[in-house]
């Protein structure tokens, strides 16, 4: 097993785990369905509630239904995802591509374990500022997200390798 894979793999299981913690605490110990809102923090016009959403869909809720496969079509897309990114991580090249790609499977994996538990995702944190409200989201959300923008950022600012010298092609070659 390759180093970055390594990383990989157990960024994906802390996410995994964190997320699923999470939950537990959401629906078992502080009851959010009952409850459905809980403030949190308020600084300002900004402010950190928890509130119960059961997304039946995908990010912002796009592609929800209540078809009784519904949930199952959109578990086995994740999965195929996380399986398509699982193969892109054994070849990853540097620990920045390895830990986003972890923690965006890691996220995957935790909203399939949702939908296949729940026939929805649990999503309970609710940020907002100046009385809009981003979309209500769960801990592999932001795992995805973050991993996301990281690989976005990797391939828009990672330098290309150089070429070494004495090659065929490369300056000052002879």
């Amino acid at each position: 097993m390759t180093p970055t894979l390594r990383i990989g793999l157990a960024v994906a299981a802390l996410l995994l785990a964190a997320d699923q913690a999470s939950k537990w605490w959401v629906l078992e110990g502080l009851r959010l369905p009952e409850a459905r809102h809980v403030p949190l923090l308020e600084l300002g016009p900004f402010g950190l509630d928890l509130s119960m959403v059961w997304n039946r869909g995908v990010t912002f809720g796009l592609l929800s239904g209540d078809g009784p496969w519904n949930h199952l079509l959109l578990a086995l897309l994740a999965a195929g995802i996380a399986v398509f990114l699982l193969r892109w991580l054994a070849k990853a090249e540097t620990r920045l591509v390895a830990v986003a790609l972890g923690a965006v499977v890691g996220g995957a994996v935790g909203n399939v374990i949702d939908r296949l538990r729940f026939g929805a995702v649990v999503d309970f944190v609710d940020a907002h500022a100046w009385g809009w409200h981003w979309y209500v989201f769960n801990v592999a959300d932001a795992g995805i997200v973050c991993g996301v923008a990281a690989l976005v950022a990797d391939a828009l600012f990672r330098r290309a390798p150089e070429a070494k010298e004495g090659h065929e092609g490369a300056p000052n070659a002879q």
